[in-house]
């Protein structure tokens, strides 16, 4: 009821990046069913990938069982690879193929269409997916009372006895570190960073993945010192 409320003011769109072989898994049906519950978004734009105009034409009928106003982005579409041409040489066309370029190209869609003051993102192959992961996604971004203009959303990975996935790896690996540098070799931290002992130890090459790595450590130091566990709670 609250998101309803806050969309009447503050319009919420959704971006759906999604390769064509992502509609015949068990997610995308799922993920179909519980967005059209969804009363509060304005638009839903999907971004699809890796389709020839076949299959174009069958994702359009697709996602016809979306309730909101919704439009598919064909990026294989000759329309739109003359104008990845045109930005290319223009410098401004990103540099790789893949799910990045997908939501470059579906942002200056949403942009274009002057109407969204708030915007979420989500993965196409969640098999666990509920609307309420859309709902907790977007809510601290479009409440108006709440200072934030981004939120993260996350979802376990689980496998071969560890976590996986970005929020591991950009995010908890980091914290767990940090966390040791402040307040020194704790049990329970050491038990944490079982879970993901590849992450800890980053292969990626150049300044930039490193510099990302320590981006949760000044937060540590400013605003958990002093009020962190002193034993391995």
């Amino acid at each position: 009821y609250e998101l309803e409320t806050f969309a009447q003011s503050r319009k919420i769109s959704l971006i759906l990046p999604c390769l064509y072989s992502e509609l015949e898994t068990d997610a995308m049906p799922l993920i179909l069913g519980e967005l059209s519950k969804v009363t509060y978004l304005h638009r839903i734009i999907i971004g699809l990938d890796r389709a020839d105009e076949a299959q174009f034409r069958h994702a359009q009928q697709f996602f016809k069982g979306l309730n909101q106003n919704h439009i598919v982005i064909w990026n294989d579409s000759p329309r739109m690879k003359a104008l990845g041409e045109r930005l290319d040489a223009l410098g401004l066309a990103p540099m790789e193929q893949g799910k990045g370029k997908n939501v470059w190209s579906s942002l200056g869609y949403l942009i274009g269409c002057e109407d969204s003051s708030v915007m979420a993102i989500h993965d196409c192959d969640i098999v666990t997916y509920t609307n309420e992961m859309l709902a907790r996604l977007v809510y601290p971004v479009a409440n108006p009372t709440f200072p934030y203009q981004v939120a993260k959303g996350f979802y376990s990975r689980v496998g071969q006895g560890k976590l996986n996935g970005r929020v591991t790896r950009l995010l908890v690996s980091p914290l767990l570190i940090a966390l040791k540098k402040v307040v020194g070799d704790r049990d329970y931290l050491d038990y944490l960073q079982l879970f993901s002992v590849q992450s800890l130890r980053p292969q990626a090459p150049g300044p930039e993945p490193r510099r990302r790595q320590r981006g949760p450590e000044p937060y540590v130091h400013r605003h958990l010192q002093g009020h962190l566990p002193q034993a391995g709670r």
